[in-house]
């Protein structure tokens, strides 16, 4: 019997035209860009228009992705959106984006795992993918956080930005997905949350982040270093087998202890939170497609990406970057 496997063939990325520095934040909010880069890392962040969805940001994305693959849209047999923040309560962000790609006919819908959107929704296209019944898939984590935040908050909207990563998967008889793992404890819900919903054609509660700071940075460090841990495991493999860790980029101080935890020196880290900020579900996409165009990713080397977000859920995918696309 032939062991299906799922490589990626594609990456993707968008993210929106305005850029607000730290500067600019501290024009509007208490603030600094020393204090911001003093604790978090980040410079500056992308803001979505406000004639752009989230819909569009990743459709921008998935078609970078798929002109990197060589295929047409209506070759994809499934297509994934994480997102937190889609463009409206139904139909789901993935339905809205296969209508504006031109594609129809192939099973779409949302993955609702915050920061570990990506990681969750590429290891469910992991499972589709070894079901036989699927050659091509699309997995996109794409948000507009920059919609749901306080800006008189400074200990949150300072966090934060808005863009989209897709990559394109192929079932393939060669090794590229090698393990996921996938965690969630919904008691933790209280730490990072925007406790908001719609009732009677309103909004009831706050539809604004709020978040637990300091809770939220211990939590995600135990479990980022011991979900890395576990899957390398699965795998049959160690902590000085991986060639390139791409965390969630939610803050340079988490993402120094995860990889300190780890023993990998930064320079085996993509980073990206300096430019990008916090882009939830879209942070490791992002990321990765930056690697894998600058050419720092290269085939045979093992790249572990993870991600850790409200609910709280965390997860990790261990892959075996293989050179190609399509035709390989």
């Amino acid at each position: 019997m032939t062991v299906i496997h799922t490589r990626i063939i594609g990456t993707g990325s968008y993210l929106p035209e305005k850029i607000l520095s730290n500067a600019d934040l501290a024009s509007v909010v208490e603030t600094s860009d020393e204090w911001i880069q003093q604790r978090t890392g980040i410079r500056q962040r992308h803001i979505a228009a406000d004639s752009e969805m989230t819909s569009d940001l990743a459709l921008k994305a998935s078609q970078r992705a798929l002109d990197m693959a060589g295929i047409a849209p209506d070759k994809l047999d499934l297509i994934i959106v994480a997102t937190t923040t889609p463009d409206m309560v139904f139909p789901s962000t993935a339905c809205l984006l296969q209508a504006k790609l031109g594609a129809k006919g192939m099973p779409a819908f949302d993955v609702q795992a915050v920061c570990s959107g990506f990681v969750y929704a590429l290891a469910t296209a992991d499972q589709f993918m070894r079901s036989g019944q699927y050659e091509h898939i699309l997995v996109v984590g794409a948000e507009i956080y920059s919609r749901i935040l306080d800006w008189q908050d400074r200990g949150t909207c300072v966090l934060f930005g808005d863009g989209a990563g897709a990559v394109v998967l192929k079932r393939s008889a060669e090794p590229g997905i090698l393990a996921a793992c996938l965690h969630a404890d919904g008691s933790h819900a209280g730490i990072l949350s925007v406790p908001g919903s719609v009732s009677g054609g309103k909004v009831s509660g706050r539809p604004l982040l709020q978040m637990d700071g300091t809770a939220v940075f211990k939590f995600a460090v135990k479990v980022l270093e011991e979900v890395a841990v576990e899957t390398l495991a699965i795998a049959g493999l160690h902590k000085s087998d991986i060639n390139w860790l791409i965390p969630h980029q939610a803050n340079i101080r988490i993402i120094q202890a995860t990889a300190k935890k780890l023993g990998l020196p930064m320079e085996r880290v993509i980073t990206t939170v300096d430019r990008h900020a916090n882009t939830s579900a879209a942070s490791v996409p992002l990321a990765l497609d930056e690697a894998v165009r600058d050419g720092r990713i290269q085939p045979g080397q093992h790249v572990m990406l993870e991600g850790v977000g409200g609910g709280f859920t965390w997860g990790a995918v261990l892959i075996k970057w293989q050179a190609g696309s399509e035709d390989s």
